[in-house]
């Protein structure tokens, strides 16, 4: 038994995802574990399909356990996002294998490359760089520059190689040791607009569906109902309008002035677009500025967001994920009931009670909105083969 851990959004999942699948496969994985995004993701968006939609999705297509990666890590940077999700993977004290895809598709690269963003990231040339007002990005590749040859720079400009970084220094700072397999980017590049060699991103993909049009070739149908946050925007431009400067100091992710400058623009904006129009500056990327405004709306604060995992929640599995939870040594309580883990701590009340209230929000983003309670009444997807 060799178990792969993915860390995914699976928003939706598509060929590439399967790819990444088969090749951990062939590399010798005997069972697949996927830790995946809750209701909202890194982008500062919503999921297209419900976590539980995408779940049925990923075990019908090679997956066998979908852990959620809860919203407190699934909307926040790189490296947060990847903290988190390396937590839950050798919470488990099963798992041998971390696959993922990137860019480079050079695990040593990848490595040397990680090793450089930790010397460049705490290097006076990135700080001053902050200083003069540059986002975090701009600073650490000027950082790099300064100390590494150009290649290790372009590297880790890469969004895929980006997250892979941070899964490896995520692994490095909590001294766990897990085999690690990439496999090669292919066809479309990360947010393309268009399709590729008979491959689609996940943003052209998630445009179509919304869209209405065929998207089967990229990606296996799914005939759950799509969300869509523009069905949440005069709710997220009110609360946000009701918010007090010191407020946004608190946000997650609000800092170097970014919480000032949505203060002020809120005030101004009639529409998210505008709201990030205003907000956008040389310092701070539109992701950034997207994940700040939900992390605004959901009261996801800076302590929060830091805390670690009181527990894992499972949004399904089949036969192989059993044999996967049987293996398991787990550090944590693990369960398919979120009212049953809500109440193995306090730390699991508050944790459990946000992911609740992001799924309730997250309801209202269909277009026949859905009742509170989802979290407790949906169950979970269990195959049996």
């Amino acid at each position: 038994m060799k178990t792969a851990a993915i860390i995914c959004e699976f928003n939706p999942f598509h060929s590439g995802h399967k790819f990444l699948i088969d090749s951990a496969k062939s590399a010798g994985a005997t069972h697949i574990l996927a830790v995946m995004s809750g209701n909202f993701v890194q982008r500062g968006d919503v999921a297209v399909f419900d976590k539980f939609a995408r779940a049925k999705t990923a075990l019908d297509h090679g997956c066998d356990l979908v852990v959620e990666l809860p919203e407190r890590y699934s909307l926040t940077a790189a490296e947060s996002f990847a903290a988190g999700a390396v937590r839950i993977i050798t919470a488990l004290g099963c798992v041998d294998m971390l696959a993922f895809g990137s860019e480079s598709g050079d695990v040593a690269a990848l490595k040397e490359a990680a090793g450089a963003v930790d010397y460049a990231g705490r290097s006076e040339t990135f700080f001053e760089q902050l200083r003069r007002g540059k986002s975090y990005p701009a600073a650490l590749d000027a950082a790099l520059r300064e100390f590494y040859t150009p290649d290790v720079a372009e590297t880790i400009a890469c969004p895929n190689n980006t997250l892979a970084i941070e899964y490896i220094s995520a692994l490095d700072n909590l001294g766990k040791n897990l085999e690690l397999f990439t496999v090669k980017r292919a066809g479309a590049a990360h947010d393309s607009e268009n399709a590729q060699n008979g491959s689609a991103s996940g943003s052209a993909i998630r445009k179509m569906i919304l869209s209405g049009e065929d998207y089967s070739a990229f990606a296996p149908a799914c005939d759950a109902p799509t969300a869509d946050i523009m069905r949440l925007e005069r709710a997220i431009l009110a609360k946000l309008r009701t918010l007090s400067a010191d407020d946004f100091e608190r946000v997650y992710d609000c800092a170097n002035g970014l919480g000032a400058r949505l203060y002020k623009a809120v005030r101004a904006a009639g529409t998210l677009s505008e709201l990030y129009f205003l907000t956008k500056t040389k310092r701070y990327t539109l992701a950034r500025i997207r994940r700040a405004v939900l992390s605004a709306f959901l009261g996801l604060d800076k302590k929060f967001a830091a805390e670690k995992p009181a527990f894992i929640r499972i949004l399904g599995m089949n036969a192989r994920g059993r044999e996967i939870l049987s293996a398991a040594n787990c550090e944590l309580p693990i369960d398919t009931s979120l009212k049953a883990l809500a109440g193995k701590s306090r730390e699991a009340a508050r944790q459990a009670a946000f992911t609740t209230r992001c799924t309730d929000i997250y309801g209202l983003c269909f277009e026949r909105p859905r009742k509170c309670g989802a979290d407790f009444t949906t169950a979970p997807i269990i195959v049996n083969e």
